[in-house]
């Protein structure tokens, strides 16, 4: 099984090992879901999840068993009393060899374990009165009862499946926190390849007015500072064109190393263009948390698992039993053909019992401490869900006008990139001073950020709402998986 989780991870990862890799958002996130490190250590952790809860569905299976004991050789010097009441010492060489098959079943209902086996043993006696004899149990039918008052196995059956089904949806949760960071990483690069943009725009632009501010100066049309000021626009923009570089080669390995890609992988990311018009009802998000967040099932697991305490508190503060019983066939012989011959029935019934007399309500308290923390975790948890809820709705409250703010960060750049260019053409004819055209030069590229930062909120709160309630807004469907793939 393991060769083949490398295979399949290796495979998928060997496509888009070489060459230059260009993805959109989405294509980027089915990546990161499918092959990031990440993302394996989901599935790595659900799997772990399956097999405990496979582990406990194997408990109610018949369990057969072979047990074997060849030699068991042991030789000593033992007192023996003479028949005339005297003492000597004599030497005990004896080997014991025995076979047993032991059939054990779980019963659910009761608690209780019923038992089948058969088993053979022969005793050889070495030495001066050497003999060998041999003991059968054909079969042999029990039942074994721990408690009375306290069934294990009926608070299993009650737990582990909800277990299960929590770790299925962690799992889903998991992937969409793996979808969330491929988000902001893909929004990182993103935003270093547009400041690169920007960077080599304006050393290009300031470049040219440098060079134009030069000449003016030497007509003398501007000042000196001002020629002073223009070299120092073109110096800090050759600087931040530098730095831009470095951004964008530190944001395509943290990217590289999140995929798992090598460093031969060039990776280039195609912008986001706009967001969908979405507008998510506030209360059919909060019913979709409520009915598939992970944390939902984890409340409804705490509170049996807090039921079952104040369960067994109650049982230990009174009487307590256990019972043992078992009915079976058995005989002896010197030779092994006659062992099984006209076997002897044999019984054995135990009942015990435990009646506290006087504990000073040692007992007693302890029923009342699991009651009250019982009344703890269900008080908690009506909090929690409260809390829950008014989250979950603030959260699609604040994301239903994302899109207004995309929308206004977009004219912004728009706006901004206009009134810099206008400002540009001003100052290159002599209208405007060098300040005014430093100021229409930043807030043009505060403007551009801010519609990257803009697209960067809208997603991230979108799959923030995907991984609460499990459910895809978009496709108007619940986020699923086949688990049974993710077995093989």
């Amino acid at each position: 099984m393991l060769i083949g989780i490398l295979f399949s991870i290796t495979s998928v990862t060997i496509k888009a090992q070489t060459g230059k890799e260009k993805f959109t958002l989405n294509e980027l996130v089915e990546l990161a879901r499918e092959q990031s490190l990440d993302a394996m250590v989901a599935k790595h952790q659900f799997l772990a999840d399956y097999w405990e809860y496979r582990s406990y569905k194997a408990k109610y299976l018949p369990d057969l068993t072979l047990r074997s004991e060849f030699p068991n050789f042991n030789r000593s010097i033992k007192k023996y009393q003479n028949p005339d009441g005297s003492y000597s010492y004599v030497e005990d060489n004896i080997n014991t060899s025995s076979l047993n098959l032991d059939l054990y079943q779980n019963i659910g209902f009761t608690g209780g374990e019923l038992f089948v086996n058969t088993d053979l043993q022969r005793i050889d006696q070495f030495g001066d009165n050497e003999a060998h004899s041999y003991r059968s149990t054909p079969v042999s039918i029990g039942y074994r009862q721990p408690t009375l008052l306290f069934n294990e196995f009926k608070w299993e059956r009650k737990i582990e499946p909800v277990k299960y089904e929590e770790s299925k949806k962690r799992y889903l949760a998991n992937l969409e926190e793996v979808t969330i960071k491929a988000v902001n990483y893909y929004f990182d690069l993103i935003l270093a390849q547009k400041n690169l943009e920007i960077a080599k725009s304006n050393y290009s632009n300031a470049d040219t007015l440098y060079k134009i501010s030069q000449e003016r100066f030497k007509i003398g049309t501007i000042a000196e500072n001002e020629l002073m000021q223009m070299k120092l626009s073109y110096l800090n923009a050759g600087s931040d064109l530098n730095d831009a570089r470095i951004n964008l080669k530190a944001a395509k390995i943290k990217l590289r190393s999140f995929l798992g890609f090598n460093d031969n992988v060039e990776i280039d990311l195609v912008p986001p263009e706009g967001v969908p018009g979405l507008d998510i009802e506030v209360e059919r998000a909060v019913s979709k948390a409520l009915e598939n967040n992970p944390e939902m099932v984890s409340y409804e697991k705490q509170l049996i698992q807090s039921e079952k305490e104040v369960a067994r508190a109650k049982a230990e503060k009174g009487l307590n039993a256990d019972f043992f019983a078992s009915f079976g066939l058995t005989q002896k012989a010197p030779e092994f053909a006659k062992v099984y011959n006209s076997p002897q029935d044999q019984e054995s019934i135990r009942l015990g019992l435990e009646i506290p007399i006087l504990d000073w309500g040692e007992k007693k308290g302890q029923f009342k401490m699991a009651e009250s923390r019982n009344e703890v975790v269900r008080t908690d948890i009506k909090r929690s869900k409260t809390e829950f809820k008014q989250n979950v709705s603030l959260k699609i409250m604040k994301f239903n006008l994302q899109d207004d703010q995309v929308d206004i960060k977009e004219q912004a750049e728009s706006t901004a990139q206009k009134r810099y260019d206008i400002t540009k053409k001003r100052f290159m004819v002599g209208k405007v001073d060098v300040l005014d055209l430093n100021v229409a030069s930043q807030e043009k590229d505060v403007a551009k950020r801010n519609y990257i930062s803009a697209l960067r909120s809208y997603w991230t709160d979108y799959y923030q709402i995907r991984k609460t309630t499990l459910f895809d807004f978009i496709k108007q469907e619940p986020i699923e998986t086949e688990y049974e793939k993710l077995i093989r």
